[in-house]
C-alpha cells in the first residue's frame, strides 16, 4: 500500500469514526431541566428507595426520579458514597451527587441522603468499605459536615450509616452499638454546626431476630436499646428504620420473635420506653419480594396488596411516622438474583405491575382491577 493511500485510508477511518460518534449522540436522550415539577398523590408519605450510586447517564437519573414522581411517591432515599465524595482527605467531589440531588429537586421530590462506605484513606490497610473504627470517626463526621453545608437547602434529611447491627454492614466486625453511638454523636454534632435545621436519622438498623454473640448481627430492638443506655436519645431527630415484611401480611401482629412489617411497632414501644414519645420514624428501607422461588417471598399479586396496604397504614394509622421508603425502584442493571424482584420497574424502565397499581392507588383510582 503506497503511502499516499495508506494516508487517505487514514482519512476516511477518522470520518468515519467522527460520524459514528456524532450519531451516537445524536441519538442519546438530551438531559434538560425543565419547570419544577410537583408530586400529585392522595398520600404525601409515600416514598421510595432508588439506587444511582452507580448510575452514570444522567438521562436515566432523570428518568428515575420522573418515574418515581409519576408514580405518585414524595420521598426518595438516596446513598451517597463518601470513599466517592472525599477521595482524598479533604479533596470532595460533588459532581455525581449535584447531578443526583439537583434532578431529585426538580422532580418535587424529598431527598433523604443515607450517608457512608469509607474511603482507603479512612481506613487500616485491607479492611473493607464498611469498616471504621474510632480512630476514623472524625473524618466522618468531618465528611458529613460538609455535605451537609454543600447540600443546604436541597437536602435536610441525612441518615448515618446502614445497618450497623449487622457484622456485614459494620466492616464483618461484632456489632457495637456503644460504638455507632459516638460515630452518631460526632456526625450529629458535625451536621448541626454547618446546618441547625437538618434533621439527622439514627438508627436504620436490620430487622433481624440475632441473639448476643452471634456471628451474624444483633437483634434490632436489643441493638437500639443499647444505643439508647449509650445515650443515644441526644444524637438523632429522626429514627430511621427498615420495616420488612417476609412472608407476612402488613396486618400480621407484631411479636419480639418474628419479623414483620409491623415489628415497626415495638421499636415505636421501646422508642416511648424511652422517654422519645415526641420524636418520629422515617421507614427508609422496606417492602416484599416476589421471587418465584425465594423461601422470603410472596406471589405477585400478593406484594402489590401488601405494599398498598403498608401505604395505607403509614397514612392513616402511624401518625408518628412521617414516610414509607419501599427497597428498591429500580437498578442499574439487573442484580441477577432475588434482589430483582424487589424492583418497582426494571433496568430498562418498563414499569411492573406493582408499579402500575400503586400510581393508581396514588392516583385515587381502582387498582385491583388490573391484570
Amino acid at each position: 500500500m503506497s503511502k499516499e493511500r495508506g494516508l487517505r485510508l487514514a482519512q476516511l477511518c477518522a470520518v468515519l469514526c467522527a460520524m459514528l460518534v456524532v450519531a451516537s449522540a445524536a441519538t442519546r436522550p438530551r438531559v434538560i431541566f425543565g419547570p419544577q415539577q410537583h408530586v400529585v398523590s392522595i398520600n404525601p408519605k409515600m416514598g421510595m428507595h432508588t439506587r444511582l450510586t452507580d448510575e452514570v447517564e444522567p438521562w436515566k437519573i432523570q428518568k428515575s426520579f420522573q418515574m418515581v414522581r409519576e408514580m405518585g411517591a414524595s420521598w426518595v432515599v438516596e446513598y451517597f458514597l463518601w470513599a466517592a465524595h472525599e477521595p482524598a482527605r479533604g479533596v470532595y467531589d460533588w459532581s455525581h451527587a449535584d447531578l443526583v440531588v439537583d434532578h431529585a429537586v426538580n422532580q418535587g421530590l424529598t431527598i433523604i441522603a443515607r450517608l457512608g462506605y469509607v474511603p482507603e484513606w479512612a481506613r487500616p490497610a485491607k479492611t473493607p468499605p464498611l469498616y471504621l473504627d474510632e480512630r476514623g470517626y472524625a473524618d466522618f463526621a468531618r465528611f458529613v459536615a460538609a455535605f451537609v453545608a454543600h447540600f443546604r437547602g436541597r437536602v435536610d434529611y441525612i441518615i448515618i450509616w446502614n445497618e450497623p447491627n449487622l457484622s456485614q454492614e459494620w466492616g464483618y466486625r461484632a456489632p457495637d452499638p456503644a460504638g455507632y453511638t459516638e460515630l452518631l454523636r460526632q456526625a450529629y454534632l458535625a451536621a448541626k454546626q454547618a446546618n441547625p435545621a437538618v434533621q439527622v436519622l439514627g438508627g436504620a438498623l436490620a430487622p433481624t431476630l440475632a441473639p448476643r454473640g452471634s456471628e451474624w448481627g444483633l437483634d434490632d430492638l436489643v441493638y437500639l436499646q443499647d444505643m439508647y443506655d449509650a445515650g443515644a436519645a441526644d444524637y438523632f431527630d429522626i429514627l430511621a428504620v427498615h420495616a420488612y415484611g417476609w412472608t407476612f401480611d402488613p396486618d400480621e401482629p407484631a411479636s419480639a420473635d418474628a419479623v414483620n412489617f409491623n415489628r415497626t411497632l415495638l421499636v415505636r414501644e421501646l422508642m416511648i420506653r424511652n422517654g422519645d414519645a415526641d420524636k418520629h420514624i422515617i421507614i427508609t428501607e422496606g417492602g416484599w419480594n416476589d421471587h418465584p422461588r425465594w423461601t422470603k417471598a410472596v406471589r405477585p399479586l400478593q406484594r402489590t396488596r401488601y405494599t398498598v396496604r403498608a401505604y395505607e397504614k403509614v397514612l392513616a394509622e402511624w401518625p408518628w411516622a412521617d414516610a414509607l421508603c419501599l427497597w428498591a425502584f429500580r437498578y442499574p442493571r439487573p442484580a441477577g438474583t432475588y434482589q430483582d424482584y424487589y424492583t418497582f420497574v426494571d433496568s430498562e424502565f418498563q414499569p411492573k405491575p406493582i408499579y402500575l397499581a400503586v400510581q393508581r392507588y396514588a392516583a385515587g383510582e381502582p387498582w385491583e382491577e388490573l391484570p
